[in-house]
């Protein structure tokens, strides 16, 4: 059993922030990346040739700033997706925690897999736009922009379109947590020491383990539901899909009659490689700005260090700091005498 404590000296809009730059950094320097990653699992021309040579190829025909096509899309759904993650998170994790404030590991994973599903459902359309934008030829774009994709995928296709590929996305999060779990409950028998005991960088290895594994696993998933996202009669190429389908098992069928198994595995390598690096930025630049907020409110001495203010209780809120300060300065502060007035 595990205790889930909140740290209350940073407010619910601290927090949010603090996820939407730390996302925004790691986003950001991944961005290639994740971009290769799509291209593979869609199967458009430039992914044919090899991880290296289709960077080198998308770098020669669309530019050096095609790498960093749907970023602004993926950064602009971080910070609804974090609000609906974090609200739906704290809900479901205070229901199930019984009574001494305990919460088994299987169910905090399970709650963090619920709270990640509802964020995925409400914020499903931008990442079919973030996708769209991607697959298509910057030079020769099909859609202008996220608001311009967004209308014309609404016109055209319907608005069941922006949440083709939902399904797979949905049922991705089963094999997710599983996988999560597994490395969970057996870190204990790999370091071979007690999970209370572990170190930050021993805590970011897990992380990254436990990501690399839950995303295995589910991967073949993502392809699919990238394929589902991709796949339009609107553009050239239906979107530069290597199969046509009809729905989601068809998209298993015809992927692995034409590809083979591995080939739901398409572009594993390069999402694998952003791992450590998206990981490493987000948890670091998290943890700076939460100081940073830490200090803002009056906890620390610095940002750049964990040293506490002498004097300051740090069960307290930083609005219930904020009044006890001002009960203080008022009770201190000598009063005017009736002849000065």
């Amino acid at each position: 059993m595990a205790t889930w404590r909140r740290d209350g000296r940073v407010t619910a809009v601290q927090r949010l922030g603090c996820a939407g730059l730390a996302g925004t950094l790691s986003l950001s320097l991944t961005a290639p990346l994740e971009l290769l990653t799509v291209l593979a699992q869609v199967g458009t021309w430039h992914s044919r040739r090899g991880l290296r040579a289709a960077g080198h190829c998308l770098c020669q025909t669309e530019g050096l700033r095609a790498l960093w096509k749907g970023n602004l899309t993926a950064c602009l759904r971080l910070f609804p997706y974090s609000a609906m993650q974090i609200a739906a998170s704290r809900r479901l994790i205070i229901l199930f925690t019984d009574e001494l404030g305990h919460i088994s590991h299987w169910r905090a994973i399970m709650a963090g897999s619920l709270a990640g599903m509802v964020a995925t459902i409400v914020t499903y359309p931008t990442d079919v736009i973030k996708t769209r934008l991607i697959v298509q030829n910057r030079l020769e774009p099909s859609y202008e922009g996220i608001l311009h994709a967004f209308y014309k995928i609404y016109r055209q296709e319907g608005f069941l379109a922006l949440y083709r590929g939902v399904s797979p996305a949905i049922l991705g999060a089963v094999p997710f947590s599983a996988g999560s779990f597994f490395v969970y409950i057996n870190l204990d028998r790999i370091w071979r020491e007690p999970i209370v005991h572990f170190t930050p960088l021993q805590n970011f290895i897990n992380g990254c383990v436990a990501a690399a594994v839950a995303q295995t696993l589910s991967f073949p998933f993502e392809t699919v539901k990238r394929k589902m996202q991709a796949q339009s009669p609107w553009l050239p190429h239906y979107g530069g899909v290597d199969v046509h389908f009809t729905g989601m098992t068809d998209c298993f069928r015809q992927t692995v009659k034409y590809k083979g198994v591995l080939g739901l595995w398409n572009g594993l390598t390069p999402s694998l490689l952003k791992i450590v690096p998206y990981f490493g930025v987000m948890f670091s630049t998290f943890e700076f700005c939460k100081r940073v907020c830490l200090y803002r409110n009056g906890y620390i001495e610095s940002p750049l260090n964990y040293k506490l203010t002498p004097g300051v209780d740090q069960s307290l809120q930083p609005q219930e700091l904020r009044e006890l300060k001002l009960l203080r300065r008022e009770n201190f502060e000598p009063r005017k005498s009736a002849l000065e007035n």
